[in-house]
């Protein structure tokens, strides 16, 4: 059994009626468990005022709850983001009196076609999700990846981080390539959902306890890794995929962002190339610091000074 991530939008404070609330800055996450099986949640706590958090949610989600209470343009940016960060199942529950049939045409062609249209009942939701958590069995691997989403001092543990497996398996006294710095780090302990484990496959939510590593050095955005397949680049040459709402070409000077994991980096167009739709150019970007991927990964392309959506697409990462 193992552990899904679920993003939950649209509504702040939903999960409160599904689940236990643990750590929360501008991204809040919600503990769910039953027996073996467990669920996080995380909701956008800063989002729409500041893209980054509901990125950050969609990002590390393998599924979606969008809580519709109006058509607005906030709700069309959270269906792009839902789509870019490759979000395949999940549920709309409906309120104020909008039918399915007003959702259906925005989602028709995309990944959010195949989302379940269900009753606003917590109750009946947290049961799908544990049954749901309970039928994960990962594979177990000998190297993974794990990106921070928190990292702090505990008295009489030392520096602890939080984050996902986003591929393979870690184990306890594995060492970590501490990403993109030159540093490595040691796991001293794991914690999965507050209890003890000798290791964590894809999927865990878990908190490590690190050696020979300061806080400092750790951010979000760092990714801890014994995966050899990782590489790190502050120059990017990527073919993008823009979503059918963007409204004009990309531009040679740009100041974009790139998403990848919990990575959230200023992109500057280098250069800029159209093929015959605008729409898939190929572009070079210069990073503010280097990004951490595996060759062929999809990482979100967006743009903070669009105006009703500031979702641009998606680039894959060569």
């Amino acid at each position: 059994m193992g552990n899904i991530t679920v993003a939950v939008l649209g509504a702040s404070n939903y999960s409160n009626g599904i689940g236990k609330k643990g750590t929360s800055t501008d991204i809040t996450l919600y503990d769910l468990k039953k027996g073996n099986a467990t669920v996080t949640l995380i909701e956008p706590t800063r989002y729409p005022e500041r893209l980054a958090p509901l990125f950050y949610a969609c990002s590390l989600a393998t599924k979606a709850i969008i809580v519709v209470d109006e058509l607005n343009a906030q709700f069309g940016e959270q269906l792009v983001m839902v789509q870019c960060c490759g979000i395949q199942n999940g549920y709309f529950i409906l309120r104020n009196y909008i039918p399915q049939e007003k959702i259906e045409p925005l989602i028709k062609g995309t990944s959010l076609e195949k989302f379940e249209f269900i009753p606003d009942d917590p109750n009946q939701l947290r049961e799908k999700l544990i049954s749901q958590a309970a039928e994960q069995n990962p594979p177990e691997a000998q190297s993974g990846t794990v990106p921070v989403d928190h990292a702090f001092n505990v008295k009489g543990v030392g520096v602890v981080v939080l984050g996902i497996v986003v591929s393979g398996t870690i184990h306890k006294h594995d060492t970590l390539n501490v990403l993109p710095y030159s540093k490595t780090s040691q796991i001293r302990s794991i914690q999965k959902h507050d209890d003890e484990s000798e290791t964590a496959s894809l999927g865990d939510r878990v908190g490590l306890a690190l050696k020979n590593i300061a806080v400092e050095d750790l951010d979000r955005g760092v990714v801890l890794t014994n995966d050899s397949n990782i590489k790190t680049s502050n120059k990017l040459q990527t073919q993008a995929l823009l979503v059918k709402y963007w409204p004009t070409p990309i531009k040679e000077g740009m100041v974009m962002h790139i998403g990848h994991w919990t990575q959230f980096l200023t992109a500057k167009v280098e250069t800029a190339s159209e093929a015959e739709d605008f729409r898939n150019p190929c572009l070079t970007f210069s990073l503010d610091k280097p990004l951490a991927y595996r060759p062929g990964d999809v990482a979100v392309l967006m743009y903070l000074e669009g105006a009703k959506l500031r979702v641009a697409g998606t680039v894959t990462l060569a």
